[in-house]
């Protein structure tokens, strides 16, 4: 299927994790210029060689007001943003969300799930308005409308991302730039894989059995054997930024499968 945005300059935030690099490849099948962003030169160093001709990364903290201005100066010198993937994000602390978590496990989840987003599309979105065509495709999570108690500052940055991301598809539809938010649950990442070794050595089993534990006790409507792949993610992320897509502003869509319990959005 032909996505219609051959020549599409694509910043992913993000961009050296499972979900952005399959979303990068997608792009550039599509015939998209594609930057990727990321903290770890690294990671994303390996990222971009992985993925070859058209794309290039540019490390930053986005939690640094300046270096995302240097991210948007990069872009800008490349025609500027007409595509933004925000997938930058981390779990966050985990524990008793009163009793254990404190001002600073909040802040950190806050600046780097939330703000770092506001932050990168404060610098790039009104320039997609003005040049009057752009798709702007978040990544929260299950948890922004499934809140899981032992990950409350992940919950509260993802529910207002999800908030955030629903106000700017009204005030930017009639500029030309949509947006929409793709909801994943338990995708195989590096997040995931952390999670799931430390559940293995905590509980003295191995990774695979503490996969499957966490499936059977905390995801029972999950209805697959397995945790999702980057590259099912990506696919719904792709299929946001296109032409394809032009009758879809202030969507969450759901790639989960079945983990969310709920019929509300």
């Amino acid at each position: 299927m032909d996505l219609g945005i051959e020549g599409r300059v694509a910043l992913i935030t993000g961009g050296a994790g499972g979900i952005g690099t399959a979303t990068a490849r997608l792009l550039l099948d599509e015939g998209c210029a594609v930057v990727l962003t990321d903290i770890d030169q690294g990671k994303l160093d390996a990222a971009t060689n992985e993925l070859g001709d058209g794309a290039v990364g540019v490390a930053a903290d986005l939690t640094d007001a300046a270096d995302v201005r240097k991210v948007a100066s990069f872009v800008g010198h490349r025609g500027g943003a007409g595509i933004l993937v925000s997938a930058a994000g981390v779990t966050g602390a985990k524990g008793h969300p009163l009793t254990e978590m404190t001002d600073e496990d909040y802040e950190d989840a806050w600046q780097i799930d939330f703000m770092s987003a506001v932050r990168v599309m404060r610098e790039v979105v009104p320039p997609m308005a003005e040049k009057g065509w752009g798709r702007v495709v978040v990544v929260t999570s299950e948890n922004a409308v499934q809140p899981y108690w032992e990950e409350a500052v992940y919950n509260v940055a993802k529910a207002a991302l999800l908030n955030l991301t629903k106000g700017l598809s009204r005030r930017y539809a009639h500029e030309g730039v949509l947006v929409n938010s793709v909801a994943p649950a338990f995708i195989e990442t590096p997040m995931t894989d952390g999670m799931m070794k430390k559940k293995a050595d905590q509980e003295g089993v191995t990774k695979d059995e503490a996969i499957q534990e966490f499936l059977k006790e905390d995801r029972p409507y999950l209805e697959f054997d397995r945790r999702g792949k980057p590259e099912e993610v990506a696919a719904a992320i792709a299929f946001l930024c296109s032409e394809r897509a032009s009758f879809v502003n202030g969507s969450n869509y759901r790639v989960d499968g079945g983990s969310v319990g709920a019929i509300e959005t």
